[in-house]
């Protein structure tokens, strides 16, 4: 009877630390899913980030090349008028010319 009595006894000990271990195992894989998750969700975040970030930079260079170009067109217009009214005026000045001499 006391074998018995000891053997429940070593019995129910065993289960009480298979079941903390049970328990720990399972609060272990729950912290490392959890802590999966949490980055998971700050990898999406900080994609999302880059992504806006790369998105921001393209419009920067958008807008200076826009900006650039346009620089260009104002000089081009402006050499030409120079030059429409440098042709204007020797146009005016070859008719003067012409008409002094007849």
């Amino acid at each position: 009877q006391i074998a018995r009595w000891t053997d429940r006894q070593t019995d129910r000990q065993t289960n009480k630390q298979t079941d903390r271990q049970t328990e720990r195992q399972k609060a272990r894989q729950i912290a490392r899913w959890t802590d999966r998750q949490t980055d998971r969700q700050t990898n999406k975040q900080t994609d999302r980030q880059t992504e806006r970030q790369k998105a921001r930079q393209i419009a920067r260079w958008t807008d200076q090349q826009t900006d650039r170009q346009r620089e260009r067109d104002r000089q081009t217009d402006r050499q030409t008028n120079k030059t429409n009214k440098q042709t204007k005026r020797e146009t005016s000045t070859q008719r003067n010319i012409q008409t002094d001499s007849e």
